[in-house]
């Protein structure tokens, strides 16, 4: 039996009620005890933030990056501890839990950074009849308790993304991680309060969405909710949020245009990790790739044989690339999006199979627009290969999606660079690379069902504050 959490409420670690046992989903061991909060503990986790709001909002701004700065360098110090905790409780393969851990280092100093650069503008009101002898400003405030709901697949660094602005802003937060890797964020949670955040103003309590995100979502004293996870959750979210700012950073079907011009050995590593890093799960992970038909057959076969090669294994082992997905249920339905692609004409290059209880990579070509594998979010680790006549069809496939996240095209010719950069529907185009690229202070976020609002920590610090107008008469 691993070790009993807590819930972390007011800058105290609290006995809950309920507890359940966290299973590694590589190994299916108990690695941990945690808690389920119910309303009331919810209910005081809202209290506790609400009632340090005004000391976070009175924080200096060089106290809040101090925090921070030192949040990042106790993180830094901890890398090692803090990448096992997410092979652990993710089974993320080291190789990339190491570097989610360098991100989220990053993350954080880009927040403290951020603290130093909140400002607003002055306006010029001369410029209309009537505003003559007036001087006008600008600032921003912070905006209160946020509520911050995140996912598993980036448990340390997505949580960075809503507490690290949250924090540069002046708020205070109730942070209801995801029910499989919680302890990620436990481990913030105590690093925080060794870098010196006043009690109150970090609150963890894990537990249901439709017990512990339902009250977050619905409480008066919450001003604003940002939510990384599925569209009908979000939508959910949406609709009962009322008049409270809402962030939201939803599904995706990433695709990706190879022009005809492309050297297709260059890229082809650079497109397998971006199918199968984390076991495709991932919001931005390469789902959908649109080749131009006179590269189409080399890029299938030297793609699916460099996927045939991803070593299957243990998350703890430096060599592993892919391991177990996040549970049994996942890869099963996963599993079955394959079969029914195959049963509507769809072929498997490589893969399509449970292997030790790990879904293998795998690569489907002659997928119609209708299938799951290709209309819906996969998240998993499956990419669908398409031939195309030009690139004004592969805009047109890209396009024809619920979603709109990010995209990725390869060409050598400015021209088509810039059509695609003009004509994709998507929140972020990425230019001769995949669309899976993210650094943490780019805006990120999409459109249509990808959701509304924008990530990256400047544009979180935007969402997280309000502008109030100042207007001093000087002919009084």
């Amino acid at each position: 039996m691993g070790i009993r959490k807590h819930l972390f409420i007011g800058g105290e670690w609290k006995e809950a009620k309920r507890y359940e046992p966290l299973r590694s989903p590589y190994s299916g061991e108990t690695i941990a005890e945690i808690p389920l909060a119910d309303i009331a503990e919810t209910d005081a986790a809202i209290e506790a933030a609400y009632a340090a709001r005004g000391a976070m909002a009175r924080m200096p701004a060089h106290q809040r990056a101090a925090i921070l700065e030192r949040l990042a360098a106790l993180l830094d110090s901890r890398k090692d501890e803090a990448a096992r905790l997410l092979a652990l409780e993710a089974a993320k393969p080291m190789k990339y839990a190491v570097a989610e851990v360098a991100r989220t280092v990053q993350t954080y100093k880009f927040a403290a950074e951020e603290a130093k650069r909140i400002h607003g503008e002055t306006i010029p009101l001369d410029a209309a009849p009537g505003g003559e002898g007036r001087i006008a400003y600008t600032v921003r405030e912070p905006i209160g308790v946020i509520g911050a709901i995140t996912p598993f697949n980036f448990p340390l660094n997505l949580v960075a993304h809503k507490v690290g602005p949250a924090i540069a802003a002046g708020n205070t937060i109730v942070l209801k991680p995801a029910a499989q890797t919680p302890l990620s964020a436990y481990f913030i949670g105590e690093l925080l309060v060794e870098a010196g955040l006043p009690a109150g103003a970090l609150n963890i309590v894990p537990g249901s969405g439709s017990v512990v995100g339902n009250h977050i979502v619905e409480d008066d004293r919450v001003a604003m909710i940002t939510f990384t996870g599925s569209p009908e959750v979000g939508i959910g979210i949406r609709s009962k949020a009322g008049l409270k700012k809402v962030t939201l950073e939803l599904g995706s079907n990433a695709a990706l245009i190879v022009d005809r011009d492309v050297d297709i050995e260059r890229i082809i590593p650079r497109c397998v990790m971006g199918a199968f890093s984390n076991q495709g799960q991932v919001c931005i992970s390469l789902q959908r790739i649109y080749v131009h038909e006179d590269v189409y057959d080399c890029f299938v076969q030297q793609f699916a044989s460099a996927t045939s090669r991803l070593k299957l294994g243990d998350p703890l082992d430096d060599a592993t690339d892919i391991s177990a997905m996040i549970s049994g249920k996942e890869s099963g339905r996963a599993l079955s999006w394959i079969e029914e692609a195959v049963a509507g004409g769809a072929k498997v290059a490589t893969g399509g199979a449970i292997q030790d209880g790990m879904l293998q990579p795998t690569v489907m070509t002659d997928a119609a627009s209708e299938l799951k594998v290709s209309c819906q979010e996969v998240f998993a680790p499956i990419v669908s290969i398409n031939k195309i006549a030009d690139i004004h069809e592969a805009i047109q496939q890209v396009n024809d999606s619920r979603y709109g996240l990010q995209a990725g095209i390869y060409t050598s010719n400015i021209h088509t660079a810039l059509l695609a950069a003009e004509a994709l529907h998507v929140g972020g185009v990425i230019i001769n690379d995949i669309p899976t690229f993210r650094v943490d202070h780019m805006p990120y976020g999409g459109v249509k069902d990808s959701g509304t609002g924008r990530e990256g920590v400047r544009y979180a610090v935007e969402e997280m504050t309000e502008m109030k107008l100042i207007v001093m008469n000087r002919m009084v």
